[in-house]
This record gives structure tokens, sequence and C-alpha cells, in this order.
């Protein structure tokens, strides 16, 4: 009956409705690499994971999964980049162009 009570709460007080995903997209050489996180109702990292289409363009970039989903964790759970899209392009630009063994010399991601 509690737990009820706080969804009919958080329904009510349109919580549950501010959930939202933060997306944008990098390129390198025709690729395109979509970095998108689910976030909750907050700004703490309760419930921030990477979405699939995140972790299945860093796939495709040449990050085998293991890899490709700890970056996508780090990316989308680090509490310093919540609602700060340049922070998380910084970041992954960083990630990704320390990666030699993914990109070839040449080979720079670029901002939209």
């Amino acid at each position: 009956m509690k737990a009820l009570l706080i969804a009919s709460a958080l329904l009510a007080s349109g919580l549950a409705t501010q959930v939202a995903a933060e997306k944008y997209t990098l390129r390198a050489d025709g690729n395109t690499m979509i970095v998108s996180c689910f976030r909750g109702p907050w700004n703490d990292v309760i419930w921030d994971r990477p979405n699939s289409n995140f972790i299945d363009s860093l796939i495709d970039f040449g990050y085998d999964y293991p890899n490709a989903h700890a970056i996508a964790e780090r990316v989308c759970r680090d509490d310093l980049l919540v609602h700060d899209k340049e922070a998380m392009k910084a970041e992954m630009i960083r990630i990704y162009n320390e990666s030699p063994e993914i990109r070839s010399s040449n080979r720079r991601l670029k901002s939209n």
C-alpha cells in the first residue's frame, strides 16, 4: 500500500515524466558515433545508463563489446557530465583520441 501511494505521488507530481535522453553525434571519416544516455528524473546518476545505440556505435568504430560497454557506462554515469553535453562531447573525444589501437593516426573525432 505504501509503495502504491509513493508511485501515485510521483505520477501526480510529474517526476515520472521527466525522464530524458541526452544525445549527440560525433563524426570521423564519414562514420558517425551516437552518444546517447538514458537519464533518470534526478541529477544523481541513480538510473543513468548508456542507450544501446551508443554501445553499437562504439562497436562500429572498432571497440569490442566489453570495452564499448565500459566506455559508454563511464561517459553516461559520470556525475560531472550530467546535463552537460559539451563536457560529454569533450570526454568522448578525449577517450577516442587516446585509443590508438582503435583509430588510425589521421582519424580524429569531430563534433557536429
